[in-house]
């Protein structure tokens, strides 16, 4: 089936246009078997990802007492890195047919592996997807240490946090440092908290195993000082990997007001970006370069975003909706921009043609 044959009929309202235009897409999609599971690949990915945290344990007991251990804190930073991308894709039915094992895959991997809450991130994360880049819907954007929109607060005009935001962009990847921790403390507060949490007991048995174990093993091995600069390297290349993988994707991309109604494919592809690049991006993002194809279509499994990219795209272009990708680099240099501008109070970052257009569609 070709991309020209599913073009909808002019005589269509705007909104079943809108609607059958998605639907073209996932037929094209699921009769190219896209959506088929992948399980040797999530198998063998878990398999090396527990093999290689089992060796830097083991790397970490024989070499005991001694500086090399920031070596294997870097490492570690990495290993967990991917382990947490692996439980992205569970927690997105991305591995498993079954809802009950990708959920018990992403509890293991998410709680016991990396020591983070499982059910706090996804109700994080699927409000993120449901209204990406949307005041009041997504968590992602909301205002603290730094500014993401200027809608709903007052800025600063004078003072230390004027003199902040004004700058904010270059401090964002060193604030990143601060993330591991703050995903750790976000967790805990959640399954403590007296929030509704499925599988409570299970979640706070599985983190509080998998970081008393882990701050136990690592201050029983190495005096306080060394213990310290060990989880200060872990936790901070951890986090900083983690905020490089996410920020790019939809970071100085439109943000959308509350009152702007969009349809489902156009709100996933206006508001996310791609990074270009090779394999190695594909491995080092977890296949979140991918960020178009994985919003439309979230429980794809990670190895098919590669292949529906150019099918996305060409689809895309023919119906005029603007497709968006750029390099790594490329992408860091926006989000820094982006938050400069924020933070210097620019009242309307969605001023463009599309606002008016969506606005008045309401």
């Amino acid at each position: 089936m070709t991309l020209d044959a599913l073009a909808p009929s002019r005589e269509d309202s705007p909104r079943k246009r809108q609607t059958s235009d998605f639907t073209a897409l996932t037929r094209t999609v699921q009769e190219l078997g896209l959506m088929r599971r992948r399980y040797a690949h999530y198998w063998i990915s878990f398999a090396a990802l527990t093999v290689a945290l089992v060796g830097c344990g083991v790397a970490f007991w024989l070499i005991g007492d001694s500086w090399w251990q920031l070596v294997v804190a870097a490492v570690l930073g990495v290993v967990l890195t991917q382990t947490a991308f692996l439980a992205h894709d569970a927690a997105h039915r991305q591995i498993f047919k079954s809802g009950v094992w990708n959920d018990w895959a992403s509890l293991v991997i998410t709680n016991l592996y990396t020591g983070m809450s499982y059910g706090w991130w996804q109700h994080k994360h699927s409000r993120h997807h449901q209204k990406p880049n949307q005041i009041g819907g997504d968590p992602d954007i909301v205002n603290g240490v730094l500014v993401w929109e200027t809608d709903t607060i007052e800025e600063p005009k004078t003072g230390v946090r004027a003199w902040f935001a004004a700058r904010q962009g270059y401090w964002f990847f060193p604030l990143l440092l601060l993330e591991g921790i703050n995903l750790h403390i976000s967790g805990i507060k959640n399954i403590f908290g007296r929030a509704p949490v499925k599988r409570r007991a299970v979640e706070i048995t599985f983190v509080t195993v998998r970081l008393v174990g882990y701050l136990a093993a690592v201050f029983y091995v190495l005096p306080p000082g060394k213990a310290a600069a060990f989880l200060g390297i872990q936790l901070g290349l951890f986090g900083l990997f983690m905020g490089a993988s996410f920020a790019p994707n939809h970071k100085g991309m439109p943000i959308v007001p509350p009152d702007v109604k969009i349809d489902f494919l156009r709100r996933q592809v206006l508001m996310s970006r791609n990074i270009s690049g090779g394999r190695w991006i594909d491995v080092a993002m977890g296949g979140l370069n991918f960020q178009v194809e994985h919003h439309l279509f979230p429980s794809m499994p990670r190895p098919a975003l590669r292949k529906v990219r150019p099918i996305v795209r060409e689809f895309c272009a023919e119906r005029g909706i603007p497709y968006t990708e750029t390099t790594l680099v490329g992408s860091y240099g926006i989000v820094i921009r982006y938050l400069n501008k924020v933070g210097l109070a620019a009242r309307d970052p969605f001023q463009c043609p599309l606002t008016l257009q969506y606005r008045s569609a309401r």
